[in-house]
């Protein structure tokens, strides 16, 4: 087997002779967009921190990041909205607007109220109605002709939340009469949920068109309105009947004054008062017991 033949050695003077050319320097990495140095690196395992004592986690005071809904609670009013720039000014109008329009509102519903309670409130003038009206009535006009008093008339009075009524029933007896020659009642009726003025008005004006055979005539200066009701039936003899009512209403009072005398071959008195003279005392009479049933 042959050997190879082997290289001659170098003269031990001979320089060095230049070997392959060094590679040139790796390029420097260059930036990019993921978090990491190259994308195929894992990203790095944060240490934990060493252990110490606990700590409880602090409650967060506003929005957290993952939930862009939630809010963290308020108390009070609502904040006021800011404006842009320049609309100070303007949003404080706005606002004192709201208000006033609140502050108006609720005083326009508050005097709603009060005006109309005080529009249902009672309108009595200050009259009462007395657990006895015929020792409070003045009936004085009517004693000259019926000189004989009654010792036991007859009254009656109601008291409720809704009526205040009083009532009196007196027997008119000439001199040396034993039973009454005529009747005089008396009536004061203080109506406290409910004004009388219509259904007055509609019995007593239209009295006649209900019962034919009256006269209605209306009486000025006694209450806010007041009607005189006649009949006469006598025709100038000694029998038949002879009838008058004054109604007055006063505010939401009430009230009557009545005259009855019925006259037959049997009665001593042939010779009653006329209408006219009747009609007088009643008017007369009725002004001095309101003046009576006030206060």
């Amino acid at each position: 087997m042959s050997t190879p033949p082997q290289q001659p050695a170098q003269p031990a003077d001979r320089p060095p002779q230049p070997g392959p050319p060094a590679q040139p320097p790796s390029v420097p990495p260059q930036p990019t967009a993921y978090p990491y140095p190259s994308p195929q690196s894992a990203p790095p395992v944060p240490q934990s921190p060493p252990p110490g004592p606990f700590q409880p986690p602090a409650m967060p005071t506003g929005p957290q990041p993952g939930n862009p809904y939630a809010q963290p609670p308020q108390y009070g009013p609502p904040p006021v909205p800011h404006t842009a720039a320049g609309g100070g000014a303007a949003g404080r109008a706005v606002l004192w607007a709201v208000v006033g329009a609140v502050v108006a509102s609720a005083a326009w519903a508050a005097g709603v109220f009060l005006v109309g309670a005080a529009a249902n409130a009672a309108d009595l003038r200050g009259y009462t109605a007395p657990s006895d009206l015929c020792s409070r009535a003045d009936y004085g006009s009517f004693k000259d002709e019926y000189t004989a008093s009654d010792s036991s008339p007859t009254h009656s009075s109601l008291k409720d939340r809704a009526l205040d009524e009083s009532y009196c029933s007196v027997s008119l007896k000439k001199s040396g009469s034993s039973y009454a020659d005529a009747y005089l009642s008396i009536q004061v009726d203080l109506h406290k949920k409910t004004d009388p003025a219509p259904e007055f008005t509609a019995t007593w004006k239209n009295y006649e068109r209900a019962h034919p055979g009256y006269d209605v005539g209306a009486v000025e200066g006694i209450g806010d309105e007041a009607y005189l009701v006649t009949q006469d039936t006598t025709s100038g003899t000694s029998a038949g009947s002879r009838y008058a009512t004054l109604a007055v209403r006063d505010g939401w009072v009430t009230y009557t004054m009545s005259y009855s005398a019925y006259l037959s071959s049997y009665d001593r008195d042939k010779d009653p008062p006329e209408i006219d003279e009747i009609s007088d005392w009643l008017k007369t009479d009725t002004r001095g017991t309101l003046d009576r049933l006030k206060g």
